[in-house]
């Protein structure tokens, strides 16, 4: 066969029945990252370990060289050449949360959709990348270059997997993510975390904060949160809540129990690079208590959220939000709040930012807008933006397939999320979404249609083999 005459949606089809029963294999595996599990052998958790090499373990039946380094990440390797294509997936997922319909580790097609933790991000899109490669091989199609399909470990989190195998192995010349959407990611703002830290005396007041807990990861929209509060008048406390959530699109109850008052808000989860997209429970919780009396330390952590970063997910109120014409605006996700009494306060403010402003410059916003409360400040070390030129050989040979299979518009597009792409200088993400697919990534009840999969694998079939014939 010559590539004249491949069909490469004809051959993908050929494989759907093994591609799922694959596909089903890994997502069955529950890859959080578990420090609590950590162990040399598995640095970041049993789950993530066991996933990397059930995928490693695919390379190796189907013919592959593969390696695994140090069970942080590892690759599965075709192909001979100067240089080498690099695709990176990873197998690590973030918490399932509430509100699934389903088993998230048992997955399930139901209506053309395949509901799982991971079926979009990234173990669906990761698998057909591999499935694609594997096409190439199986049809015996001459290559000139390597194709490295690497897997990473701590994506949603640190990136320390990939970080520590860019560190032991060769960075590819060039490369893409299956980790986003089509028709190409070729711009990636920056990622920077603010971590704001308040103290915890809650005595003196009508209200005593004695806890608030929000939030699974700062890359996440908070679905769900929960206010206990020690009150000498509760009741004031629950007879306002109706009243306040007429309207809103958040839902709560207040269950009273002597002195103390237990708040539930539940909102939307999101991507925390699509804040807006969202419903965030902490603000929301945090703006209804901010009317109520409390002692200093619970005042700022509720006054802070309240004023500054509850319904902005353009960061105005702290004078951080910035347009950029190719990269857009930035965008502000607070992610993850704590608050015990007689302990600390804690909240995390994740950013995605475009060319023109530095996370120093951020940092310094926030230093400036908070400046009244007494509060320390801290910040993670984030991730740069990143853009790779529309006139790249990379990225215009993936847009002309995309175009050529589809028929659809390809452009250049700059995310808010942050994928693999970024870490080759010629690096960029491409799929697995369609312009029309439903993004549930990092939200209960996630699934990626069973089509959109199928038509991904024959894409990425033909992109992998025009980059390294």
């Amino acid at each position: 066969m010559t590539e004249h005459t491949i069909d490469w949606k004809v051959e993908a089809e050929k494989r759907q029945e093994a591609f799922f029963e694959d596909l089903f294999d890994l997502l069955r595996i529950d890859s959080v990252r578990d420090d609590d599990k950590a162990t040399e052998e598995a640095p970041v958790g049993p789950g993530p370990k066991e996933a990397l090499e059930a995928f490693l373990a695919l390379g190796d039946r189907d013919g592959f060289t593969t390696k695994n380094v140090d069970n942080w990440a590892g690759h599965i390797e075709f192909g001979d050449g100067d240089e080498t294509l690099g695709v990176l997936a990873h197998v690590d997922v973030v918490p399932t949360g509430t509100g699934w319909d389903t088993d998230p580790f048992e997955p399930v097609i139901k209506d053309g959709r395949l509901y799982a933790r991971g079926s979009s991000d990234d173990k669906g899109p990761g698998m057909a990348a591999y499935y694609a490669i594997k096409m190439i091989k199986d049809l015996n199609l001459p290559v000139s270059k390597k194709v490295r399909f690497i897997i990473g470990t701590d994506e949603e989190s640190e990136w320390k997997g990939i970080k520590h195998y860019l560190e032991t192995e060769p960075e590819p010349d060039f490369g893409f993510s299956p980790d986003a959407t089509f028709p190409i990611i070729n711009g990636e703002k920056g990622n920077s975390t603010v971590y704001i830290e308040t103290k915890a005396d809650g005595s003196g007041a009508t209200h005593e904060l004695v806890q608030f807990e929000s939030g699974l990861r700062p890359n996440m929209v908070p679905q769900d949160a929960v206010a206990v509060v020690k009150s000498s008048n509760p009741s004031e406390i629950e007879s306002a809540l109706n009243d306040f959530l007429n309207g809103l699109p958040v839902t709560g109850t207040a269950a009273v129990d002597g002195d103390q008052v237990t708040l539930e808000f539940t909102g939307k989860a999101a991507h925390g690079s699509k804040p807006a997209s969202g419903i965030n429970a902490a603000t929301y919780l945090a703006r209804f208590l901010s009317d109520f009396d409390f002692a200093k330390d619970a005042k700022t952590f509720l006054e802070i959220t309240a004023l500054y970063l509850h319904d902005d997910p353009e960061g105005k109120k702290l004078g951080i939000d910035i347009t950029d014409s190719v990269m857009g605006e930035l965008t502000s996700n607070p992610g993850v709040f704590a608050y015990k009494a007689g302990e600390s306060g804690k909240i995390t403010v994740n950013m995605r930012y475009p060319q023109g402003t530095t996370e120093e410059k951020l940092f310094a916003k926030f230093e400036a807008k908070l400046s009244q409360y007494d509060v320390s400040l801290s910040k993670s070390v984030g991730k740069e933006p990143h853009y790779v030129p529309a006139n790249d050989p990379l990225v215009t040979t993936l847009l002309d397939v995309y175009h050529r299979q589809t028929g659809l518009e390809a452009h250049e597009q700059v995310i808010g999320g942050g994928t693999y792409g970024r870490l080759m200088e010629r690096g960029v993400a491409y799929g697995a979404m369609f312009p029309d697919s439903v993004d549930t990534m990092h939200q209960a009840n996630e699934f990626m249609a069973v089509d959109d999969l199928m038509r991904a694998m024959a894409i990425y079939a033909e992109a992998i083999y025009e980059l390294i014939k």
